[in-house]
């Protein structure tokens, strides 16, 4: 290990030390960020420089071939035609006549400075042509041997060994009595179009360098125009992540970007509103749970002390005793409900039920308690005659005697509960309505909501109506909370006559 390693080593422990090692790594993961970020926006860029380089250079090389293809069959496709048109002079062969019609023909040709002329005996030595110094001369190019093979003109594209240049040539032989008796033969340079192509080629990479740059600026543009919001979206994660829960970013544009924008601005909502109600569940059971047990302690204390000798009052403070304990055993057993749905553990002892009887028993118990306290308990049975339903007896008692329970909380104030069962097409519906204030427009969507309580001062947890739901989803029904007409809350219980399956 070197020096400078043990130095880094150093630093690094005594940062540790004095800051703590999770604001070290914070701030290690903060040095870090801005270089984790250029990489990707580089990496983005030079893949999409790449491939658009790619794309270039393949369109450049098919369009240069098929230029230089074009050029090349164009010059072959015109040898061959003037080939092909100096051969049908030698109609009328002789041999004086053949070196009179060639040497004519070769001086009256214009063209001689870019195609040179030959004439060929029939065993393919030059016998004339328009570069004088070459007469004699074998030629061995392919297109002469086979013109006069098969007696038609052919061509060749090659390399002059003499000059190195790329040459086409086209040969037409002279046949007389079906006997090839010369061939001539048309050569020019193809330097031209290859300095043609150089040009074409330059050309093409000049435009592909600046179609690069004009991608690479429109490609740094909409990487930035994507990378920005995802930062923007990444810091603001972070900061819910940290506890800064409700927090709102600004939408910026309407598509999948705006979104995910609205996306984490919900979850920021939802979980600011999840921590809320469960601190505010936490405050409300802890007053739920202290004022029971403050009651109980006092008079347990008092009857322990003997300060209480009449017999009455020792029974008023043994039933008060009773009462709160059964409340804190009731509060209690919702909270293991409770759990037992967060943890999959609940399930239903599903059988064929009377529905009406087990209402009429919630019903007459509620109404006693109810008469003692003021309040009137009105029920409208079901006119005709309700077939047995599957479900769990207990489960649906515990949800009546819940919604009854909260119509004396919420509603009591009204002096008056309704409670009706009606059959409805395939469902038995059961309605609740008490004469309270009802509950506020606002938090109606959330009053199901596992420990919410929103601006309602009345004991209990906050679960009631969360277990309710559980309950009767189980049941495949449906569970609805709404202001009724002329004041107070309604509850709409629906249950469906037969069970599509049964709930373990």
């Amino acid at each position: 290990m070197d020096q400078e390693q043990i130095e880094l080593g150093k630093k690094r422990f005594f940062r540790h030390k004095g800051k703590g090692a999770e604001e070290v790594s914070a701030q290690e993961g903060e040095s870090r960020r801005p270089r984790r970020r250029m990489r990707l926006r580089w990496r983005w860029l030079l893949n999409t420089l790449a491939a658009t380089s790619v794309m270039l250079i393949i369109a450049t090389t098919a369009i240069s071939l098929a230029i230089y293809s074009y050029y090349t069959s164009t010059i072959v496709a015109d040898l061959e035609s003037r080939a092909q048109t100096a051969a049908g002079m030698f109609r009328n062969y002789t041999e004086t006549n053949y070196d009179y019609t060639a040497r004519q023909f070769i001086n009256e040709f214009d063209e001689k400075s870019v195609i040179e002329v030959q004439f060929l005996n029939a065993n393919g030595q030059v016998k004339m042509s328009s570069l004088m110094y070459i007469a004699g001369v074998s030629a061995r190019s392919t297109d002469v041997s086979a013109a006069i093979e098969s007696k038609r003109v052919k061509t060749s594209v090659g390399v002059d060994s003499a000059t190195g240049d790329s040459i086409v040539s086209a040969s037409a032989p002279v046949v007389y009595n079906s006997t090839v008796v010369g061939v001539v033969r048309l050569v020019t340079s193809l330097r031209l179009v290859e300095a043609q192509m150089t040009r074409v080629v330059l050309t093409s990479v000049l435009v592909s360098l600046v179609i690069l740059v004009v991608m690479g600026m429109s490609a740094s543009y909409f990487i930035r125009s994507v990378l920005d919001p995802v930062i923007r979206v990444t810091e603001t994660a972070k900061r819910i992540a940290t506890g800064s829960y409700g927090v709102q970013m600004e939408r910026w544009v309407d598509d999948e970007m705006g979104e995910l924008v609205d996306a984490i601005n919900d979850m920021s909502m939802k979980i600011d509103q999840s921590e809320r109600t469960q601190s505010e569940f936490i405050s409300s059971v802890s007053h739920e749970l202290r004022t029971p047990l403050t009651a109980i302690n006092g008079w347990a204390e008092t009857l322990y002390n003997g300060e209480v000798r009449d017999a009455e009052d020792v029974k008023k403070g043994m039933g008060i005793i009773v009462s709160e304990a059964r409340r804190l055993t009731n509060m209690v057993e919702e909270l293991l409900e409770f759990s037992r749905i967060e943890t999959g553990r609940f399930n239903l002892s599903v059988e064929p039920i009377d529905i009406q009887a087990e209402l009429e028993d919630a019903v007459y118990t509620y109404r006693e308690f109810f008469r003692r306290k003021g309040l009137e308990l009105d029920y409208t049975p079901c006119l005709e005659e309700l077939p047995l339903i599957s479900g769990d007896p207990q489960r649906l008692r515990q949800v009546f005697c819940n919604l009854l329970d909260n119509a004396d909380k919420h509603g009591g104030a009204g002096g008056r509960v309704d409670v009706s069962l009606s059959k409805e097409e395939d469902n038995v519906v059961i309605r609740i309505r008490d004469y309270g204030p009802g509950v506020p427009e606002e938090e109606l969507p959330f009053v199901k909501y596992k420990f919410y309580k929103g601006s309602s001062r009345a004991r209990g947890s906050g679960i009631g109506l969360a277990v309710c739901e559980e309950i009767v989803t189980c049941h495949n029904g449906n569970l609805a909370i709404s202001n009724a007409e002329g004041g107070g809350c309604l509850i709409t219980l629906q249950l469906p006559l037969q069970l599509e399956e049964r709930i373990e």
